[in-house]
C-alpha cells in the first residue's frame, strides 16, 4: 500500500470516527483518532476499522467496561481505546 493510500486511509477513518451515530461514540472515536490516528501502524487501522463496523452499543459497553470485552476483540488498539481519557474540552 502505497504511503498515499495510507494516508487517505487515515483520513477517512478519522472522518468515520466523528461520524459514529451515537454521540458519545463521536466523542469516543474521534477523541481518540484525531489522537493517535497518524500513528497507528497498519494492523490498528485493520482493528478500527472492524470495531467502527460493529454496533455503537455494544462497543460503547466494551469501552466503558459495562460488558466485558469479547475475547476476539481484546486486542492492543481495544486496550488503548479502554485506556484512552482525551483532554477536556
Amino acid at each position: 500500500m502505497a504511503m498515499d493510500d495510507i494516508e487517505i486511509r487515515r483520513r477517512k477513518l478519522r472522518f468515520r470516527a466523528w461520524h459514529r451515530g451515537m454521540r458519545e461514540m463521536d466523542l469516543l472515536f474521534g477523541r481518540f483518532a484525531d489522537a493517535h490516528i497518524a500513528t497507528l501502524p497498519v494492523s490498528e487501522l485493520d482493528q478500527l476499522e472492524a470495531l467502527m463496523d460493529l454496533p455503537d452499543q455494544d462497543v460503547y459497553r466494551w469501552l466503558t467496561g459495562e460488558s466485558a470485552t469479547p475475547a476476539a476483540l481484546a486486542t492492543p488498539l481495544m486496550a488503548k481505546l479502554q485506556a484512552f481519557r482525551p483532554a477536556p474540552q
